[in-house]
């Protein structure tokens, strides 16, 4: 299936899933989005000195034409993340094509995002005081659990005790086991 936002948007929960927004939140988003966009677009690619053909020519016709396939591209991208040829696949274009398109609309869903009002409430420059605030919370990575040499004394071995009787392993996922259940028949 090709994805565009004609076709997503007669289906309210294939929208949510792709996007995380709802179709009146889209839409809020998408003038915003226009806002941002139709500048950024006409300043840095429409307008380059350089350039030997009219914008846009070239493309087939079903490569991200309108504003509304642009913003549900990028929102998709940056919620699913998935391979550039996958997102390609899925819009139907060449995976060169999904490559470039990345960065484009990145900044100007950033530039949407901050016209809109919906960017992060910190400051860049409050990262000092929030990491210095946060180096003395108290904090610890989780991780897995790994052998640990431990004293033979038990009074010293009671202090590294987790309390746990046996060794255990992390167990490989079931699609892992999977593939190598059926690699190996």
């Amino acid at each position: 299936m090709v994805f565009s936002y004609d076709q997503v948007k007669e289906h309210p929960k294939l929208l949510l899933a792709m996007t995380g927004l709802s179709h009146t939140e889209f839409e809020q988003l998408l003038r915003h989005f226009h806002y941002a966009g139709d500048p950024y677009i006409h300043n840095n690619y429409s307008d380059r000195d350089k350039r030997h053909r009219q914008y846009g020519a070239g493309s087939s016709a079903s490569t991200l034409v309108n504003m509304e396939d642009k913003l549900l591209f990028m929102l998709y991208a940056v919620k699913v993340y998935p391979l550039h040829e996958m997102l390609a696949l899925e819009f139907a274009m060449a995976q060169s094509t999904a490559k470039a398109w990345m960065p484009i609309l990145r900044e100007v869903l950033k530039k949407a995002l901050d016209h809109g009002g919906y960017g992060p409430a910190r400051a860049p420059q409050q990262l000092g005081a929030v990491l210095a605030s946060a180096a003395a919370a108290p904090s610890g990575i989780d991780g897995p659990e790994r052998p640990r040499q431990r004293p033979r004394d038990a009074e010293k071995h009671k202090h590294y005790d987790s309390g746990k009787n046996k060794r255990t392993r992390s167990r490989p996922s079931c699609l892992a086991a999977s593939i190598r259940a059926t690699s190996i028949i």
